[in-house]
């Protein structure tokens, strides 16, 4: 039996791949089809706007962090249920790791999961040369999965004909839909604080809006019967299958200001014996009772420093649980969250949690982005030296320090090799973004050192400890 998936691939970033994505599953969502979003690469922003459109958890596809089986099985688990999947490509279509190889691209994640691919091209000020660009995607495409083509920023009905012409006689695609130059201008610059609006349902009425427009400018029907392709299913001893009944509750800050997860990793944690108990530091609340571990992922603390500023409950149970020693595991919004302060572009400052000795400043410019393979440097609960594992990092702050506390791993990126972050405590917090499922232990070990954490409360005399409110 098969499956039905498409994948949306741009011949560049910027030639409108989010709002051909975006427009292509709210057309069939509202054709009352369950659809399922995917985006290929690291990004986090992208998969928000899929989840409020579809109203199914988007999930990262990355072809570099995590190896080939482990893709397929979380494309299986996500696409489960759904009626079709729609994937959006990162970058251009040839675009990932390595100038010189496939690895990591669009390209290289549409072979591996045998996924048919929609062509995005900028057809502005172009009529037959738009069968050029196309030509040479395929040419350069071994095993070609370009199966149709999507014509943006066409000046007119008719400029689209003309194109459309063209690529159909050179290429032998069809071109299944067109959006005109003005169509695109409503999506918003994705900028820092728009994934709250997207929660709040603010964009609900754009994502609408371009449902409308391609459920009229594009072939449904036809690119329905492109989607069809061959079944992949989880594999029997999936790497995400439950090993044990949940032993330990570890606390997961989870709101406006820090919300970047990957699924997978909250899956590999429940699946190594944890359960989440998930709390809002925006919202003042603390750390749970009966937490045995915490995570603080990324976001944008810097929105909201403020408001994370005055929330003393909140700021005061995070540092105790640190110097309790509690396995805390913080990344990049979550790092900045555990300094002394954040200061903002304008040079206001803002205490914040105050278990790492340093600050964070905000600069004007992105100060690091890309891919980061990481060796553990010396003893920590997460990734012990010598252990490696895979993730990115993307921020605009630089953390400053008089005495930091020692760098807990080694990040090699293409610009060279580094030491990074900081082991304070039981604490392990960084820049970098992991993705569990590029190193398994990381989650199992994460547990047994909630596991010990808990077992040491006991010896010291709570014997009211509880997981879920049972001894």
């Amino acid at each position: 039996m098969g499956q039905r998936r498409i994948m949306i691939a741009g011949t560049s970033s910027g030639a409108g791949k989010t709002t051909v994505t975006l427009g292509l599953m709210a057309a069939f969502h509202a054709r009352g089809r369950i659809v399922q979003g995917f985006k290929c690469g690291p990004d986090y922003i992208d998969p928000a706007y899929h989840t409020a459109v579809t109203g199914r958890t988007s999930r990262n596809l990355d072809s570099w962090m995590l190896d080939r089986q482990t893709v397929k099985e979380v494309y299986a688990r996500g696409a489960a249920g759904a009626e079709i999947s729609i994937m959006e490509g990162v970058m251009g279509y040839f675009d990932g790791r390595d100038p010189l190889t496939d690895e990591g691209s669009s390209a290289d994640i549409s072979r591996l999961l045998d996924c048919p691919v929609l062509l995005v091209v900028n057809c502005a000020s172009m009529a037959r040369s738009a069968a050029a660009i196309v030509k040479g995607f395929q040419l350069m495409d071994a095993g070609s999965k370009i199966a149709g083509v999507i014509a943006n920023r066409v000046g007119s009905e008719s400029h689209y004909q003309l194109v459309k012409a063209a690529i159909e006689q050179e290429c032998g695609l069809p071109v299944v839909g067109y959006l005109k130059k003005n169509m695109e201008a409503a999506i918003p610059e994705r900028h820092l604080g728009l994934l709250p609006s997207v929660e709040r349902g603010e964009l609900d009425p754009l994502f609408q809006t371009l449902g409308e427009l391609v459920s009229a400018a594009f072939d449904l029907d036809e690119i329905w019967k492109i989607a069809e392709a061959p079944a992949i299913e989880e594999a029997a001893s999936s790497l995400f299958a439950k090993k044990k009944p949940a032993t330990v509750k570890i606390a997961v800050a989870r709101d406006a200001a820090f919300n970047f997860y990957y699924k997978e990793n909250l899956e590999l944690l429940e699946a190594t014996g944890a359960e989440l108990s998930f709390f809002s530091p925006l919202a003042d609340e603390p750390v749970p009772q009966d937490a045995a571990g915490l995570y603080i992922g990324g976001g944008f603390p810097e929105e909201f420093a403020a408001r994370l500023a005055e929330n003393e409950q909140a700021r005061n149970s995070i540092r105790m649980a640190a110097e309790s020693e509690m396995p805390v595991l913080a990344e990049c919004g979550g790092f900045m969250y555990l300094t002394q302060s954040i200061e903002d572009t304008a040079g206001r400052v803002y205490p914040m949690a105050g278990v790492i000795p340093g600050r964070t400043k905000m600069q004007k410019r992105l100060t690091a982005l890309g891919y980061r393979e990481l060796t553990g440097l010396r003893p920590n609960f997460l990734l012990p030296a010598g252990e490696k594992a895979r993730g990115h990092e993307f921020h605009y702050s630089t953390f400053l320090s008089d005495s930091p506390p020692p760098a807990i791993w080694q990040a090699s990126g293409r610009k060279g090799t580094k030491e990074e972050g900081c082991l304070l405590h039981h604490v392990a917090a960084s820049y970098i973004h992991f993705h569990f499922a590029s190193s398994p232990e990381m989650a199992a070990r994460f547990v047994a050192a909630c596991e010990k954490y808990k077992e040491n409360l006991q010896v010291m005399g709570r014997e009211d400890y509880a997981l879920s409110g049972d001894a």
